[in-house]
């Protein structure tokens, strides 16, 4: 079996070095200096430093090299790059079955990638999103993890799963396409706020209850968009949205830690030196929330916060001094 996996940031380059344990794998990256530097030292110095790549992954920054006789595509670009690479893959006719792995809303339009890809063409029914509580460097290591696949075809979904899994790699399936994205992308959102809930001192009470309404408000917005109330209670969404929160290998998380320290946005974002999507998502997901009625007053308040209406402390009384209400979701 031959996979191609297109984008070579931490998570894609963590899954290429894993799938090589099972499989031909080529790891796709536009910048060819990028790739000529990861040949040369065998290593992903910017995104997954300290993890030694496998003789046997092959590298490339030819597209139409790297999908050539694929049996499957799997899409590591971030979510503000995926309508662009579907267009590229459009352009050579490239039919191949394909996972993806980013996680957010489009900026602008607020569409899911699912949709993303039905608008670039590729939206036929060996299609699949990746998602699950799994950080890279974990993965590249070998660490067990468990991750959903959910399809709108089943068998696809159930076919895919078993063909990307590994013994220390558990893969479920799903038809659930929206509520595992919509996990996917809010629990970036609500890490942010779990940054600066820890970033302030507020102790694990208060984390508590903020990853458990961060919750309802991702149930309500996945409901509300056509997605499964018992998906939220899985590994894409409870399940991520507790690593995410709780990990300090999150970059959203790391965001909001620095936030409550007093650093500026752009000054964290350079030093991270990678992509946190939940900066883009909290103003997509709060437009789209807007626009559907669904109440996300945590969401709310980390867009206020990221747009410097909002210090870290008022971001906290703007969440303590609501109006009380019942608990239901």
């Amino acid at each position: 079996m031959r996979i191609a996996v297109l984008g070579a940031g931490a998570w894609g380059s963590a899954l290429a070095v894993r799938l090589c344990a099972h499989a031909e794998v080529v790891l796709w990256a536009r910048n060819a200096e990028q790739v000529a530097e990861m040949a040369a030292s065998r290593t992903n110095a910017r995104y997954l430093p300290g993890i030694q790549l496998p003789a046997a992954l092959q590298l490339n920054a030819d597209l139409a090299a790297a999908v050539s006789g694929a049996d499957y595509l799997v899409a590591a670009v971030p979510t503000a790059g995926l309508r662009s690479l579907c267009h590229n893959l459009r352009e050579l006719a490239c039919r191949v079955p394909m996972v993806w792995l980013c996680k957010g809303f489009e900026a602008d339009s607020r569409k899911l990638p699912h949709l993303v890809l039905q608008e670039a063409g590729l939206g036929h029914d060996r299609v699949g999103v990746l998602s699950g509580p799994s950080f890279a460097l974990e993965v590249a290591q070998g660490q067990p993890v468990a991750l959903t696949l959910a399809a709108a075809d089943e068998a696809f979904a159930r076919r895919a799963a078993h063909d990307l899994h590994d013994p220390a790699m558990r893969i479920y399936s799903s038809t659930d396409v929206v509520g595992v994205e919509v996990g996917g992308a809010i629990k970036n959102v609500i890490a942010i706020a779990a940054g600066v809930c820890d970033g302030l001192g507020f102790g694990y009470n208060a984390r508590a209850a903020l990853i458990t309404r961060g919750l309802a408000e991702m149930t309500r917005l996945g409901l509300k968009l056509g997605g499964r109330a018992e998906t939220f209670m899985g590994l894409s969404g409870l399940g991520d949205l507790i690593l995410t929160c709780t990990g300090d290998l999150s970059r959203n998380r790391q965001v909001g830690l620095r936030l409550a320290q007093g650093q500026g946005l752009e000054a964290i974002l350079r030093e991270l030196g990678h992509v946190a999507e939940g900066v883009t998502t909290a103003r997509e997901v709060c437009r789209l929330a807007q626009e559907v009625g669904v109440e996300m007053p945590i969401a709310d308040a980390v867009r206020r916060l990221l747009l410097q209406e909002l210090t870290p402390k008022q971001a906290v009384a703007f969440l303590l001094n609501r109006d009380q209400k019942d608990e239901g979701i």
